[in-house]
């Protein structure tokens, strides 16, 4: 039912048919703070009812709410949630976004999604993965700074040796067992338990995860990948991995004999000294960048440079708002006069027009931002 977040940006760049629904809401982890969470979810759907009635015929309006009234009864959905949840809906489309930050809760109805908790989230700068690896068994999870949750492994990404490799296991499962009566000779049923053989499994399950984690999982979130796994299979893996994604430094112990909060602890101790090391050399990029005055804090500049294509990294403070509204084509801001709680958000737009022109994006905090007007861009020319 859950939509991967990484795979947002189809449905910022997608052309959907109006109307677009959009609804974000904060939620809750456990019980019983959870138990309000579907009832404020039912509001909210009763504002997009509100927002359609008398625009569009009755039938389509059922037909586009149906999907958010199931989801209100889905009794084993909220006892699941996270932080935040983003849901998508409009003519033949429904997506849910579990988010691991709150957000505020609205519902918005549109010719377009409204998608910029979407964009905030996904371009934070403290987000990573966790690949947790045995010779049995892998696990994948998704971090921030304060949480860390397992995610679905994508089709076609193994969970276990044995789904990975199946009757092309050469290392035996059976024990040694005794054949033609109690006074014959031992025999060895199978091909006997040899140290090679396990390491050529491991070696070519190692190689299948990789492969598949890569594909399916680090090019679509691009984010880093923290191995946590015992020194052998850290060695091994590390050997025949092709993922750039892959951190350095990983958590050289067994992943199973952690708790999830004392693998997020860990996890985020390796992250974060590379989170500042790169988030230094971007700075120094910008300043570079800004002493060859190909950079700017002015956001009437970044605007205009973002509708033609020009910026290459954009810096957005995740503490600053600024109302207003953006024409795509030139850049033109106009001061937001509507009130209209989803309308208007500058930095946002700005944010995902850079994406839609090919741009990098990166949403850092207030201490680490190279400017004063909660936007910094460099440009390509």
């Amino acid at each position: 039912m859950n939509t991967r977040l990484s795979d947002y940006p189809a449905v910022v760049f997608a052309a959907q048919e109006p109307p677009c629904l959009s609804v974000y809401q904060k939620t809750h982890r456990r019980h019983p703070d959870n138990q309000q969470d579907p009832i404020r979810f039912r509001n909210l759907v009763k504002k997009l009812d509100e927002a359609l009635a008398g625009k569009y015929p009755k039938r389509m309006i059922e037909s586009l709410l149906r999907p958010y009234y199931d989801l209100a009864e889905d009794h084993r959905f909220w006892n699941h949630t996270l932080d935040g949840i983003a849901v998508l809906g409009a003519p033949g489309m429904f997506k849910i976004y579990n988010l691991q930050e709150d957000v505020k809760d609205i519902a918005v109805v549109s010719d377009s999604f409204y998608t910029k908790p979407l964009v905030r989230i996904f371009q934070s700068h403290e987000r990573y993965q966790v690949l947790s690896l045995t010779r049995n068994e892998i696990r994948l999870y998704e971090g921030t700074k304060n949480s860390l949750d397992e995610v679905p492994l994508a089709k076609g990404v193994p969970r276990t040796m044995v789904e990975a490799l199946g009757d092309r296991i050469t290392s035996p499962h059976q024990t040694v067992a005794s054949y033609g009566g109690t006074k014959g000779p031992a025999m060895h049923h199978g091909h006997g338990a040899k140290k090679d053989e396990d390491e050529i499994d491991a070696e070519r399950f190692f190689r299948i995860v990789d492969k598949s984690i890569l594909e399916r999982h680090s090019q679509r979130s691009r984010l880093p990948l923290v191995l946590a796994a015992l020194p052998e299979n850290q060695g091994v893996f590390r050997q025949v991995s092709q993922n750039p994604w892959l951190t350095e430094n990983g958590i050289v112990m067994n992943p199973d004999a952690l708790g999830n909060g004392a693998l997020q602890e860990k996890a985020w101790s390796v992250v974060e000294p590379q989170i500042r090391e790169r988030t230094a050399a971007m700075l120094d990029d910008y300043a570079e960048a800004h002493a060859a005055n190909l950079a700017s804090e002015d956001i009437e500049h970044i605007a205009a440079a973002a509708a033609a294509g020009k910026v290459s990294a954009l810096f957005i403070d995740n503490d600053a708002r600024i109302r207003g509204a953006l024409d795509r084509q030139t850049g033109d801001i106009t001061p937001d006069v509507s009130g209209e709680p989803a309308a208007g958000e500058l930095l946002d737009d700005i944010g995902e027009l850079v994406l839609q022109k090919g741009g990098s994006v990166r949403v850092v905090p207030s201490d680490v931002m190279p400017s004063r007007t909660g936007i910094a861009a460099t440009f390509r020319f």
